[in-house]
């Protein structure tokens, strides 16, 4: 009796997967539809609730204060309160309209850029009779987040600057040609718009805005913008639209960040 290879089970038919192609359609078709929902239920775009715009008050005239008084609030709020509009050409911008570098405008008795250095630094000393002049201290750098050492000295002092966070060079293309002599000194040595810094870092952002240059630490950024914000509103300059655009970026990441009061006050 001869024996019959019995054929193998036919195996069940799958169904056909969809091509790549029609998955993909279908994954852009649902995210427009979604989007479209999102949008005209008023969830979309998502704007975070900064909350109420700080108050603003006049300031006494004079040296050693800021032309707006910034009450407390956030930097996102606060930044609604600004003009928008293009820069000046700036063409006539010199350094000496905003007078002498480094002032003792808060009369302590040193001069704005060893005040900043002390306010600062840690493990400070100072050169030997003085109360005022740092000869070294450690810097926790803000803009690249390392340490840099600081020693005083002719090719050592550059290690360590001093940063307008709003640089002058900006402040009069956006309003500070307007101020009066004694408002843009005070402007210059507010301890609200300086900061000590890596040297290299403040080289490379020059009079860059927040368009065109942010600290490379991203960790920094939020303090840093809210830091350009409350100096604008501060002595009534105003930003251009890209620069409230990127400031608006940075902050959507951080939209409680609170603005800051200028350094001159109690």
């Amino acid at each position: 009796m001869s024996r019959h290879a019995q054929a193998p089970p036919a195996r069940p038919l799958r169904p056909a997967r969809p091509p790549l192609a029609a998955t993909a359609l279908l994954l852009v078709l649902v995210a427009v539809v979604l989007t479209g929902w999102l949008h005209t239920s008023g969830r979309w775009p998502f704007t975070p609730d900064a909350g109420p715009p700080p108050s603003l008050a006049s300031s006494p005239p004079g040296l050693g204060q800021p032309v707006i008084v910034v009450g407390t609030g956030t930097a996102l709020a606060l930044l609604d309160t600004l003009v928008v509009k293009g820069k000046s050409p700036g063409n006539d911008y010199q350094r000496s309209a905003f007078g002498e570098a480094w002032l003792d405008a808060d009369a302590n008795g040193c001069d704005t850029r060893n005040d900043i250095l002390r306010r600062d630094m840690s493990n400070s000393a100072f050169t030997a009779g003085s109360g005022c002049l740092l000869a070294s201290g450690t810097l926790a750098e803000p803009y690249t987040g390392s340490e840099v050492s600081f020693q005083r000295g002719k090719d050592s002092s550059e290690a360590v600057q001093i940063d307008h966070v709003v640089a002058l060079g900006n402040a009069w293309k956006t309003g500070a040609a307007a101020l009066t002599p004694v408002q843009r000194q005070s402007l210059a040595n507010d301890p609200l718009n300086l900061l000590a810094v890596d040297g290299q870092a403040n080289q490379d952002k020059s009079d860059g805005d927040a368009a065109t240059w942010l600290p490379p630490s991203k960790k920094f950024r939020c303090h840093y913008v809210a830091r350009q914000i409350s100096v604008k509103v501060a002595y009534q300059l105003w930003v251009t639209p890209a620069e409230k655009a990127a400031m608006q970026r940075v902050l959507g990441l951080c939209p409680q960040q609170k603005s800051l009061p200028s350094g001159y006050l109690p």
